[in-house]
C-alpha cells in the first residue's frame, strides 16, 4: 500500500471514529462491583508468618508455578522485601513498625472492582469477572506490559526468562477453583483464619466489627475497601497500612482517572493522520516547483518550456528524449 493510500485510510478511519457518537468520552469501562462478588480478607493481627498460604497457592498451581525456592520453615525469606514474580502469585513479607512487634502481610493481585490492567490491556486479556477475580488468558496477551505499568499496587510479573513466549502472571483468586465450590488454595491452607473467603460485602462487615470489638487492637481503616475503587480484596492492620508498604492510592479508579483523556484517542487518531498527509503533499508540491523552476532556468536560453516537465516523484523530463543504451546504436544520450 502506498503511504498516501494508507495515509487517507487512517485519517479517514480516525475522522469516522471520532465522528462516532459518545467518541468524546472513553468507552464505559465503570463496573460498580456485583453485590455477590467474592473477595478475602486478610488480617495482619492473625498472621503469623507461617508462609503455608505460598505452599498452597503453589500446590494448586503447580501446572504453572515452580516449587518453592525456599522451604516455609527458611526465614531467611524475610530478611528481603518481596513480589510477586512469575514463579510465586503470592507472598508474605515481615515488617518492623516503629515501637511494634513485627507484623506479617501477604501480597498478590487485589482484584480491583475497576482494575487498571484490564482497562490499560487493548487485546483484552485481562477481564474482571461477575464473581469478583480478575483472570487473565495468555492466549491474548501480546506481552506488551502496559498492565504493569498501569497496576497501582506492581502486581503483574513478567517471564522475562521466555524468549519465544513470554507471559504476564499474577493470582486469578483460584478462579477454576471457584468454579467447582472450592476455596482459594492460600485461604484453605492458612491455619490461623488470617485469611477470610466470602462475598466482599459480608467481609466489608466482619472487618468493622473485628474493630469496634477490639479497641487498639486495629487500625481503623480497611485496605481495599475505598482504594482504587475499591478492590477484592481487603485488610486490617495494628498499624497504618503505609507501615506495612500498602501504596497511598486515591478512592478514585485507575479507568475513572483515565477515561477523560482515553476519549480524545479518536479524535487525535483523526487529526493527525490529516495533518501528517497535509504536510506530506505541500512538501512534494514544493518539490515539485523547485525542480520545474530549475529547469524552466536551464532551459530559457533555449526556448523550451518545462511546465508539465516533472513526473510524479520528481524525475526531468523537459521534453527530451532518454537516454538510449541500447549497444547496436551506439553511445546515446539524451536529446532535447
Amino acid at each position: 500500500m502506498r503511504r498516501r493510500q494508507f495515509l487517507k485510510i487512517l485519517g479517514l478511519g480516525g475522522v469516522a471514529g471520532a465522528a462516532l457518537p459518545g467518541a468524546a468520552g472513553a468507552a464505559p469501562f465503570a463496573y460498580d462491583g456485583s453485590p455477590d462478588a467474592v473477595g478475602v480478607l486478610h488480617d495482619s493481627v492473625r498472621c503469623i508468618g507461617c508462609r503455608k498460604c505460598e505452599e498452597g497457592c503453589q500446590k494448586v498451581n503447580a501446572d504453572v508455578l515452580p516449587p518453592l525456592e525456599k522451604p516455609v520453615d527458611d526465614s531467611s525469606v524475610f530478611e528481603q522485601t518481596r513480589r510477586p514474580t512469575f514463579k510465586a502469585y503470592t507472598v508474605v513479607n515481615k515488617y518492623q513498625p516503629e515501637g511494634h512487634a513485627p507484623v506479617f502481610r501477604k501480597l498478590q493481585c487485589n482484584h480491583c472492582q475497576e482494575p487498571a490492567c484490564a482497562s490499560a490491556c487493548f487485546v483484552k486479556a485481562f477481564v474482571k469477572t461477575e464473581e469478583g477475580p480478575v483472570v487473565y488468558n495468555p492466549k491474548l496477551c501480546v506481552g506488551c506490559r502496559y498492565c504493569m505499568m498501569a497496576c497501582p499496587f506492581y502486581v503483574p510479573a513478567y517471564d522475562y526468562n521466555n524468549a519465544w513466549n513470554p507471559l504476564v502472571y499474577k493470582c486469578t483468586m483460584c478462579a477454576p477453583r471457584l468454579k467447582q465450590g472450592l476455596l482459594p488454595g492460600c485461604v484453605e491452607a492458612c491455619p490461623k483464619e488470617a485469611l477470610v473467603f466470602g462475598r466482599r460485602s459480608d467481609l466489608v462487615k466482619l472487618a468493622r466489627r473485628r474493630i469496634m470489638d477490639n479497641p487498639g487492637m486495629y487500625e481503623d481503616h480497611i485496605y481495599g475497601e475505598h482504594e482504587m475503587g475499591g478492590t477484592n480484596w481487603l485488610y486490617l492492620s495494628p498499624v497504618p497500612h503505609a507501615d506495612l508498604g500498602q501504596p497511598d492510592v486515591p478512592a478514585v479508579s485507575a479507568p475513572e482517572l483515565t477515561r477523560g483523556m482515553l476519549g480524545s484517542i479518536a479524535v487525535i487518531a483523526g487529526i493527525w493522520p490529516v495533518i501528517l498527509g497535509g504536510a506530506y503533499s505541500m512538501s512534494k508540491h514544493y518539490k515539485k516547483m523547485v525542480e520545474q523552476a530549475r529547469c524552466e532556468g536551464a532551459q530559457q536560453a533555449k526556448g523550451q518550456s518545462c511546465a508539465d516537465a516533472h513526473t510524479e516523484d520528481g524525475a526531468q523530463a523537459c521534453g527530451c528524449k532518454p537516454a538510449d543504451h541500447n549497444p547496436e546504436k551506439g553511445k546515446g544520450g539524451g536529446q532535447c
